[in-house]
């Protein structure tokens, strides 16, 4: 996926920008006026996908600053309002699973139920788009030197983890699971997450590599980027894959060790057994020594016996928010030092996030500067401190009780689609737009490099007939799937149960879908009738 669509499409955006100097609705719009509509698109779903993505930026902060404390808050179950016991929700759950749901989301049992805006998380996102605005003040006078921080800052805290990591006890569990699934090569589903996958880890379509290249030299080598980028974004997606696999092995392994221990400790008491009799290497033997000697009390003490299973733990496999909010919590509360290894992840955390935005944010800034008419009337400043706010306050739904549900809702459903049409029109304008001969004459002027066969070939033939095939496997997939559905949390249960979206929601999934893919042929049905209509203009002067 990488070779025929990530580096293909990368070159292309890249060469766009540098060629056309100008920002994704200004280029598009270079190459014919009926596509000026590919620019607002992308400049749409990079304003819908930083109004949420700033939120995981808001949680990472709300988690940085509770990794001071000791014990660590998601360490340990509260007690219940009599003292007595543990909270009943948190003791059905995790701790960890309980601080995520109840004390940062304090989650509501649905999307219906929105409740009101919590004054904790919303300070928390005023905090993150003052961040995001100050990186993003003075367009790329300020965004350059904070792109060296929070790109470098990670891979340091990374190798520090890799290290520590591969220590951990457990750690070849989770590196067993680091194999591919030649099975999966067969799952249609499997190749639109990675192309998914590659569109968001590169930034394809959504107009920041465009805004980005703009302003290059025009006789740098967008190419030799675009190889270099490529390969450094696969490589560190394996290092950090290394990284996560590993503390998950360790994370399951502590938890299936637990969970034996546990099973020892009610066998041992409730056949009076003696200390040290039972152990991991006799458990299973002696488990059925007692239930034939001893069925009648066996029988009572079953139901409580946990059944634990290493291989279970292992393929309790999430993802999103729940893999950087759950399952590494989990695993830093159980390492030594925890406060130090807290504060380092959700650090790093943070500084990813911040560099994603600042990339958004160009992708939103550069378009609406190169407008003259914006920028004859507001400095750069003011117009990025209205982004900002006009961001915040739209991301304040978040901060509600059913903010999480919205957050899924918005990135399930605001870019996937939206990009593979982006970048499908993309390509079809360079090629048969404005002519791969032409567009290949322009780059051998600018960068004095000859156009090799791969990149044409992809350009023209193999990059849009995968996205048209991705398109329509996308498409077949919701179709098949039926009513829409998310995760809802049960806090009577201690998970998550799936629900169906209602009305309401399903009518903002198709909002958010056709506030950006409609861009492209209303522009160009508009662009047609205002031309049109002057040359009818024209015609009747004459």
């Amino acid at each position: 996926m990488l070779i025929v669509e990530g580096m293909p499409l990368l070159y292309l955006e890249l060469a766009v920008g540098q060629r056309m100097r100008q920002g994704s609705i200004g280029a598009w719009r270079t190459i014919s006026p009926y596509l000026s509509g590919v620019g607002i698109a992308s400049l749409v779903v990079s304003f819908l996908a930083s109004v949420y993505f700033n939120v995981i930026n808001t949680w990472a902060l709300w988690y940085l600053f509770h990794s001071f404390q000791d014990p660590l808050p998601w360490s340990v179950c509260p007690l219940n309002s009599n003292h007595t016991g543990y909270d009943e929700e948190c003791e059905k759950a995790s701790s960890t699973q309980y601080f995520w749901y109840r004390k940062t989301l304090n989650i509501s049992p649905s999307i219906q139920e929105n409740g009101g805006v919590q004054w904790e998380p919303a300070l928390c996102l005023t905090l993150a788009w003052l961040m995001v605005y100050l990186c993003i003040l003075r367009g790329t006078e300020s965004t350059g030197k904070v792109v060296y921080f929070t790109t470098s800052l990670p891979y340091f805290v990374l190798i520090i983890y890799l290290v520590r990591g591969l220590t951990l006890h457990g750690a070849t569990n989770g590196l067993g699971m680091f194999t591919p699934k030649i099975e999966q090569l067969a799952n249609p589903k499997a190749w639109i997450n990675a192309a998914t996958q590659i569109f968001f880890s590169l930034g394809l379509g959504c107009g920041g590599l465009i805004a980005f290249a703009s302003y290059n030299e025009p006789s740098n080598d967008c190419q030799k980027h675009a190889l270099i980028v490529s390969v450094i974004n696969s490589t560190t997606a394996i290092f950090s894959s290394i990284v996560t696999f590993s503390i998950y092995g360790f994370k399951a392994t502590f938890n299936y060790e637990n969970c034996l221990n546990k099973v020892i400790l009610l066998l041992t008491n409730s056949f009076d057994l003696e200390d040290g009799f039972l152990t991991v290497s006799n458990l299973e033997e002696v488990k059925n020594y007692l239930a034939s000697t001893y069925p009648n009390k066996y029988s009572e003490v079953f139901p409580h016996i946990r059944n634990c299973s290493l291989e279970s733990e292992l393929d309790t496999a999430v993802q999103g928010t729940g893999l950087a909010f759950i399952v590494y919590t989990e695993a830093i509360k159980n390492m030594e030092v925890s406060q130090l290894w807290s504060v380092l992840y959700f650090f790093m955390l943070l500084t990813l996030g911040m560099g994603s935005m600042v990339g958004t944010g160009t992708a939103i800034l550069t378009p609406l500067t190169d407008s003259k008419i914006i920028s004859s009337y507001l400095p750069k400043e003011a117009i990025s401190g209205l982004v900002c706010l006009l961001n915040c306050a739209i991301g304040m739904v978040f901060t509600m009780e059913a903010g999480n549900y919205w957050f899924d809702l918005f990135n399930d459903y605001t870019a996937t689609l939206s990009l593979l049409l982006i970048v499908l029109v993309e390509t079809i304008a360079v090629c048969y737009v404005y002519g791969l001969k032409r567009f290949e004459s322009d780059l051998r002027a600018m960068t004095g490099r000859t156009l090799s066969w791969y990149w044409k070939v992809m350009w023209a033939f193999v990059s849009p007939l995968l996205i048209v095939g991705l398109f329509i496997f996308y498409l077949s997939d919701y179709i098949l799937t039926g009513t829409l559905q998310y995760q809802a949390w049960d806090a009577t249960q201690g998970h998550v149960v799936t629900k169906d979206y209602p009305t309401y929601a399903l009518a903002v999934i198709g909002l958010l879908v056709a506030s950006s893919t409609m861009c492209i042929p209303l522009v160009a049905l508009g662009t047609f009738v205002t031309r049109h209509f002057k040359i009818r203009e024209q015609f009747s002067a004459a």
